[in-house]
């Protein structure tokens, strides 16, 4: 089991420092992605390492809890103010819809379906998606789940090398503004309000590690109970309760992350999808 885990995390760890050493050009998710894909095709590792690994159990409950803290990492406030950006989102999540359903004759309804949610989000997406695709148990739903891990990569292979050079070019604008004028322009001036400390602000001490990812797994049992009890899937609701308990201030910003189990469940999100 740990050698295998070895090599599941040699591989995610080449498609980190090609990453890195592109500079975001070449993605790592799909770098990973296509060095399982080929050493799949050519038997050098098993088709099921990442079951023998021991990763696919984490992978079943990790979802409800990254989306929860997902919802943490929200500010409300700042949604506000950036209401631009907002729209822009809403936007492109229209014109993809659009696209999948003008293609849909092509690629066929399952595809299509499946392919929506992720091409609009990420990972979480496509674990979701996967999924259901492979509950329903038939021959359609297994490849329209693989086409979705496949999408996944894609997105990422096509869409790394335009964020990274337009966030590059944005961060050059910023630097040297700041070195002329020594002013941060994307600071936020004038009036400073006294913020309120929150409950979880002035116990903040009292959330340790554990403390943090029982919280997190709180609200992911949560959101599986309104599901069973509503229909409305358990992401929504983790998400939901992800913002408002963070902005009524009882549940800390960026919970797993202050866990220190962001990065472990993410790596088993990822790779429970291959």
């Amino acid at each position: 089991m740990i050698f295998y885990l070895f090599i599941c995390m040699l591989i995610f760890g080449i498609g980190d420092i090609l990453g890195t050493y592109t500079k975001a050009k070449l993605s790592s998710v799909f770098v990973s992605l296509i060095l399982f894909l080929v050493l799949f095709l050519a038997n050098v590792i098993p088709g099921d390492i990442i079951e023998q690994a021991g990763l696919t159990q984490i992978g079943k409950w990790a979802s409800p809890l990254l989306i929860f803290h997902m919802g943490t990492m929200i500010n409300v406030r700042d949604l506000l103010e950036e209401w631009k950006t907002v729209i822009i989102a809403i936007l492109s999540m229209v014109v993809v819809t659009i696209a999948m359903y003008v293609i849909m004759p092509i690629l066929g309804r399952e595809n299509s379906i499946v392919s929506i949610p992720i091409l609009h989000g990420g990972i979480v997406a496509t674990k979701i998606m996967a999924d259901k695709a492979n509950s329903l148990g038939t021959d359609a739903g297994a490849l329209a789940a693989a086409l979705g891990a496949i999408l996944y990569a894609v997105q990422k292979f096509v869409g790394a090398p335009f964020a990274s050079y337009f966030g590059l070019k944005e961060a050059k604008v910023v630097l040297e503004e700041y070195r002329k004028t020594g002013i941060n322009p994307n600071e936020k001036r004038g009036k400073t309000k006294t913020k309120k400390v929150t409950f979880a602000e002035k116990y903040g001490n009292y959330y340790g590690n554990f403390t943090c990812f029982a919280v997190a797994s709180f609200f992911g049992y949560l959101a599986g109970v309104f599901q069973d009890k509503t229909g409305i899937s358990y992401s929504i609701w983790a998400l939901v309760f992800g913002i408002v308990f963070t902005f009524i201030g009882v549940v800390p910003e960026k919970i797993l992350d202050k866990a220190k189990a962001s990065g472990l469940l993410n790596m088993a999100v990822f790779a429970s999808i291959i």
